[in-house]
């Protein structure tokens, strides 16, 4: 028996209300990972060997999985990372499975991801501006930017800028560039000063306990085979001409193939004792609100050349005790949600921060 038309009629719009009810969270599938970062009073040797006390007591993360998050196949070599402060460093280890030891790259900011390599990514007040990239190769050549916003936004990367004082090493198990043998991996041990890092944080870095930053890390790894000449070279899509893309794994999932989101990066929360327990981050369902209004407002503008009133994006947004405003000035605009303490709110651009009372 088929249903009477009213009945399809009532079916479809309550299709439709759970899907514009459900895009946000949609949205935001891939939910950041967390990690709490364990103050340390044992010295750490920059070495690039991580058998020393520290990393053996360290807390290590899960293997990174794809960029892109669920559903995607599991990376082909494991990558773990382990974190650790004290009151002069930002302390960050990782060791990495590989097979096929490669790198070229041998001077400094290089653009290092055009072969395989190690990225950490540091936001430290989340406001997805002024944000810190380090990328590290297998001959512990490095890279490292400051990043004005996301590229999306408008943002540029200075990568003639250094982090002063950073120290970076690398250890391998195994022989570099060459093919006639099968390797086991390498190591890398990094230590961030935190007057470097204060320099775009807008505030003094040394992080009381309790503190949450937005950091991720990445690896790019690509498909190579032997070449006389350099021990590897990329391996070559004979439909395209050209290489195969990169893999991208990571330690908290993006959602799609895009580093420069610091807003879905994950969350390590300072500690001085491994008995802290990680915090919800705060604000975090207003948060993505205000993300999913910027969004939408993104692609109004792309349609229309102009932002919109929150009349004419508001379809599906999950209700708040304070309603989300929007304000409108030349070329931009201003979403705002009620928070305990202030305001939180997000631009055209992305800037997002709490305004306090």
């Amino acid at each position: 028996m088929n249903p009477s038309p009213p009945f399809r009629c009532q079916v479809k719009l309550l299709a439709i209300l759970l899907v514009c009810i459900l895009a946000p969270a949609l949205t935001w599938a891939n939910t950041p990972k967390g990690y709490v970062c364990t103050r340390t009073t044992s010295p750490v040797q920059i070495d690039g060997s991580l058998d020393e006390f520290v990393w053996q007591e360290a807390s290590w993360s899960e293997p990174f999985v794809d960029i892109q998050g669920e559903g995607l196949p599991e990376p082909r070599f494991k990558t773990v990372v382990a974190m650790t402060w004290d009151d002069s460093f930002f302390y960050v280890a990782a060791r990495m499975e590989e097979p096929h030891l490669w790198a070229t790259y041998n001077q400094r900011d290089m653009v290092i991801y055009h072969e395989n390599d190690f990225e950490v990514f540091i936001d430290p007040d989340g406001d997805t501006h002024n944000y810190y990239e380090l990328e590290v190769n297998a001959l512990n050549t490095v890279w490292d930017l400051l990043l004005t916003k996301p590229y999306r936004d408008g943002g540029h990367a200075i990568d003639h800028w250094d982090i002063g004082g950073l120290k970076t090493a690398v250890q391998l198990d195994g022989t570099l560039n060459n093919p006639t043998d099968t390797d086991t991996g390498w190591t890398v041990e990094i230590a961030f000063p935190w007057d470097a890092l204060s320099e775009a944080a807008g505030k003094p870095t040394l992080p009381q306990p309790g503190d949450q930053w937005h950091v991720n890390f990445s690896r790019v790894q690509w498909h190579i085979e032997p070449d006389g000449k350099q021990g590897y070279r990329k391996q070559i899509n004979p439909e395209t001409g050209e290489s195969y893309p990169e893999d991208n794994w990571v330690w908290s999932p993006q959602g799609e193939i895009a580093m420069h989101m610091p807003e879905k990066w994950g969350v390590v929360q300072f500690a001085d004792s491994v008995r802290n327990r990680l915090h919800p981050l705060p604000y975090a369902e207003e948060r993505d609100l205000l993300w999913t209004i910027y969004n939408r407002q993104q692609e109004h503008h792309a349609k229309h050349g102009a932002y919109a009133d929150l009349n004419k994006i508001r379809y599906g947004l999950l209700t708040h005790s304070a309603d989300p405003t929007i304000t409108l000035y030349p070329g931009g605009f201003i979403a705002s949600l009620n928070v305990y303490g202030g305001t939180l709110t997000i631009r055209e651009d992305g800037l997002i921060r709490v305004v306090r009372d």
